[in-house]
């Protein structure tokens, strides 16, 4: 595979930070820690939230505004607008983590070197918005993180770093996250370190192997039991602790989190069927196995440990679940 090598940065570049939601804060504080140059945060605007709609900023800008930083709020990143505005900072370089706008050139031109994006997975598998709850998903065993100089398009640009880590066989999509979160800090500091010591080597990306991690909404979710069990519990903790797996019982929306394969199928298999429960949780068959699932959530209620749920909502064994 070709390789090329990088332009040096400067040991201390003057950087544009560009972050939205908790992922990109680890990050954030690491550059201010280590007395890198952020000449102003951009994050995206304040959203409206929960049953008020009252606008509530991101993570990202209510650490930035903590740490004393310049904060920008663009609609749209790449917009001609506010392109002049990064340009009056005459910026070394963009770092993008989780910053949730596909950026273009007029933008990625602006800084003398281009802009770095710490990506939550080993491109080019999972470009796109979701690789960490698609991952678990998938069933996969190993991800990481990959820092990538960006080129217009999607998480699709040269490779600069990578590195791996197992996926935990029970680890559900917000373990990974703050996992992956807290690597990605000393990972952005190594990139930089390195591309300022000219020791990097860039491989572009090998386009047919891309796979692409689509967003998440509430819709992913639904369970279907006559899938393998694997599967199911593949699903819930890709879906834990947002938006959540779901079923139905007795007309009402369960949500089902921390799951764990029990044990494989013993020819008498109900899918749904709510085969019983001990301190560890309820146990639930699918297709091919029987899952114990931690803890629940009715619409409307609290997330709670299973024991705690079934001394308030009686789900007897020979419940089916999903009629």
């Amino acid at each position: 595979m070709t390789t090329h090598r990088m332009r040096p940065l400067p040991a201390k570049p003057e950087i544009i930070f560009m972050g939205t939601p908790d992922f990109a804060l680890p990050s954030l504080k690491a550059l201010i820690d280590h007395d890198h140059c952020v000449q102003a945060v951009v994050t995206q605007p304040d959203r409206p939230k929960g049953r008020s709609g009252k606008p509530v900023p991101p993570p990202v800008k209510e650490m930035a505004e903590d740490l004393g930083l310049n904060v920008l709020q663009p609609e749209k990143a790449s917009d001609e607008a506010f392109c002049r505005t990064i340009s009056t900072f005459s910026p070394d370089l963009l770092v993008v983590i989780a910053f949730g706008q596909i950026l273009r050139t007029t933008l990625l031109n602006i800084p003398r070197w281009g802009g770095l994006n710490i990506h939550a997975s080993l491109l080019p598998r999972y470009r796109g918005a979701a690789p960490i709850q698609r991952a678990i998903i998938n069933g996969e065993v190993e991800t990481g993180l990959s820092a990538m100089r960006m080129t217009p398009g999607l998480d699709a640009g040269p490779i600069l770093l990578q590195e791996k880590t197992a996926i935990g066989v029970h680890e559900t999509a917000g373990e990974l996250h703050d996992r992956l979160a807290g690597k990605a800090a000393p990972f952005l500091l190594k990139t930089l370190r390195d591309l300022s010591e000219n020791t990097i080597r860039e491989i572009p990306q090998e386009h047919a192997l891309a796979t692409y991690a689509a967003k998440i909404d509430r819709n992913t979710g639904r369970i279907f039991w006559d899938r393998p069990g694997n599967e199911i519990s593949a699903l819930i903790r890709g879906l834990d602790p947002w938006p959540g797996a779901y079923t139905t019982v007795n007309g009402k929306t369960l949500k089902l989190f921390s799951s764990r394969t029990m044990s494989s199928g013993d020819g008498g298999m109900v899918p749904g069927r709510v085969r019983g429960h001990s301190g560890e949780g309820l146990m639930v068959e699918t297709a091919d196995a029987v899952i114990l699932v931690s803890e629940l959530q009715l619409a409307g209620r609290k997330r709670v440990r299973a024991s705690d749920f079934l001394r308030g909502f009686a789900l007897a064994p020979g419940t089916v679940f999903g009629k």
